[in-house]
């Protein structure tokens, strides 16, 4: 049996109303709210997140290969999935491979998986947004999501692959070109014409290799970036109204590359055995995914189900959004930029920058952060084994926000973190109104986007608060 062994979703903290396009612009917005990466974001770092949240209902089930996925890369010629690697601390025999630059690439890239062999963890990240006011911007949203695929004989799946239907066809619907910084598309009624017969055929050819008929259906997911042939020509599926899930674009917005697997997250934190799940996407042609839930997801318990994350959203102004998004500049700081990192010494300290992983001396126990040769409890000399914090909440022991260091988003506030179970730094505190940092929160590492120089990511990691349903939040 193969198919999906564990999947895990994010959705970042902020959400924009998007009533306050409106108020700014007297046009554009609608109702409902958007979800917003923080400028301290981007794909890949969502991507991390999502990936940590799959694999955390796994303990060690490791993937023979990573393949990322998303129209909105961090870097191009450079691979960025090898960044998720580093950060999930996977094994240098695992594969690493971008399957970037089409919206189509999420769920292209999750059905190849399904349909292959080994153990593939696929992650899927987008970022959406477009020019004030318009469609995109407001529609739009940010989100990952991550799916665990293999077979049965590496870890229970928790949703078997039934089947699969593919109807591709060249269309000029939706483009950008590479630097544009929106995408444009082409005249509404043209994608609904076009998208029909293809959704027809791509759904007919899913359910014969499944072996099913439309009446087997108990989930449908139907989606795609251009909403107006989505909601028209699901109606000629056969699948009752009662059958199908929520888009989450209320709410979150249409995440593009990553909404597929984000609704299918979604569903899968509450599906129950024997159910039977299909999913469609429209980008340049149709993909069809059939799959049935397995006993085993009785045992699946997301660490960040869907629902929670969505319910857990803070706002974020409108004028931020812009700031955070490049659409306006803002007065910095006055204080010079940061230079940039060097790529040796981020290579030599790859286990720390990326891993996040501490040294713990043997003979007192004494965690250092970052890591060191010599302990600082009784001073020996390279007797240290390495420890991730990644996963380890820590608590906050005293903090200063800094209105003058150089940031994209100022003021900053820096804390110092105890961890459970020993070891201490100062970090940067993130996802959080300054107002709202007090000593004794609780805090969890996130994997960031520190600054950008010279048109290099320097990537490390923050704190953001424990919320409340998390393990290791105390509540």
């Amino acid at each position: 049996m193969r198919g999906i062994i564990a999947s895990g979703a994010y959705i970042p903290h902020r959400r924009l109303d998007r009533r306050e396009i409106t108020e700014m612009f007297g046009k554009g917005g609608g109702a409902g709210t958007r979800s917003v990466a923080s400028f301290d974001e981007d794909t890949t770092t969502i991507g991390v997140d999502a990936a940590r949240n799959a694999l955390g209902g796994t303990p060690g089930i490791a993937p023979d290969s990573l393949w990322f996925a998303t129209a909105r890369p961090a870097y191009l010629d450079k691979t960025n999935a090898t960044a998720i690697h580093a950060a999930l601390r996977l094994a240098p025999s695992v594969g690493a491979l971008d399957m970037g630059g089409a919206i189509r690439s999420g769920i292209g890239t999750l059905r190849t998986a399904l349909g292959g062999v080994g153990t593939t963890l696929v992650v899927a990240a987008d970022m959406r947004d477009g020019l004030p006011t318009s469609s995109d911007e407001a529609a739009g949203g940010d989100a990952a999501a991550a799916m665990l695929v293999g077979d049965d004989t590496t870890a229970p799946v928790i949703a078997e692959h039934l089947g699969s239907g593919v109807a591709t066809d060249e269309m000029l619907e939706r483009w950008r070109i590479p630097g544009g910084s929106r995408s444009r598309t082409w005249e509404e009624r043209f994608g609904e014409v076009a998208y029909a017969p293809l959704m027809k055929q791509a759904f007919a050819a899913a359910l014969d290799d499944a072996d099913i008929t439309p009446e087997s259906v108990d989930h449908m997911i139907v989606t795609g970036l251009h909403g107006r042939a989505v909601k028209r020509n699901t109606r000629g599926l056969g699948i009752p109204g009662e059958k199908m899930v929520d888009d989450l674009t209320s709410k979150v917005g249409n995440t593009g590359t990553a909404h597929p697997a984000l609704l299918l997250s979604s569903v899968l934190d509450t599906a129950m055995p024997n159910e039977t799940i299909a999913l469609m996407m429209l980008a340049d042609g149709v993909e069809a995914i059939v799959l049935r839930v397995t006993d085993a997801i009785v045992d699946h318990r997301p660490a960040a189900p869907v629902d929670e994350q969505v319910a857990a959203g803070a706002p974020v102004g409108y004028g931020k959004f812009l700031s955070w998004r490049g659409m306006t500049e803002v007065e910095p700081p006055n204080r010079p930029a940061p230079n940039r990192p060097s790529a040796a010494f981020a290579h030599r300290r790859n286990d720390w920058k990326f891993g996040f992983v501490a040294s713990r001396d043997r003979s007192s126990g004494m965690i250092h952060m970052p890591p060191a040769r010599v302990s600082q409890k009784g001073g020996a000399v390279d007797d240290m084994e390495p420890v991730s914090m990644a996963d380890t909440p820590g608590t906050v022991v005293s903090f200063t926000i800094d209105k003058l260091v150089h940031s994209p988003s100022p003021p900053v506030v820096f804390a110092v973190v105890d961890f459970d179970g020993g070891g201490r730094a100062p970090l940067e505190l993130t996802d959080v109104d300054p107002g709202d940092v007090s000593i004794g929160m609780r805090v969890m590492p996130t994997f960031r986007r520190m600054f950008t120089s010279d048109e290099i990511h320097n990537y490390f990691w923050k704190v953001r608060p424990l919320r409340s349903t998390e393990p290791g939040s105390g509540s």
